[in-house]
């Protein structure tokens, strides 16, 4: 079974969650993805135009993760824009700042349904 991935360092979320092309209900469009930590890696090395290892450190991963992070970013929003996709931003394993981490959020809210969770240990 793979680890599950860090978090990674956002500095915060987009105002904006959602793109799509003009003049087609949305309804008649396909819906691209993009991880917030996806637009965090954009907004850091497009838009800001920082180094990746310094794109890398502020996000808190390797420079190799960074990568991938901004290779897949970028090809889902060259498939919206080249097949008039809507662009829908959320999820992603990102913690916000020191004071909110969602993983932390996710797990607690799945343990909270856990029939396990308050059995008492065998002795």
């Amino acid at each position: 079974m793979a680890r599950q991935p860090k978090c990674r360092h956002v500095e915060s979320i987009p105002a904006v969650t959602s793109f799509k092309p003009a003049g087609i209900p949305r309804i008649c469009l396909e819906e691209v993805i993009l991880l917030v930590e996806e637009v965090e890696a954009i907004r850091l090395k497009d838009y800001l135009g920082m180094e990746q290892e310094e794109c890398a450190h502020n996000m808190k991963v390797s420079r190799p993760t960074f990568q991938r992070i901004l290779v897949e970013a970028r090809a889902k929003i060259a498939d919206a824009l080249i097949n008039g996709k809507s662009i829908r931003i959320e999820g992603g394993d990102y913690c916000l700042g020191e004071t909110r981490c969602r993983r932390r959020e996710l797990m607690e809210e799945r343990r909270k349904g856990c029939p396990y969770r308050d059995m008492p240990s065998p002795e």
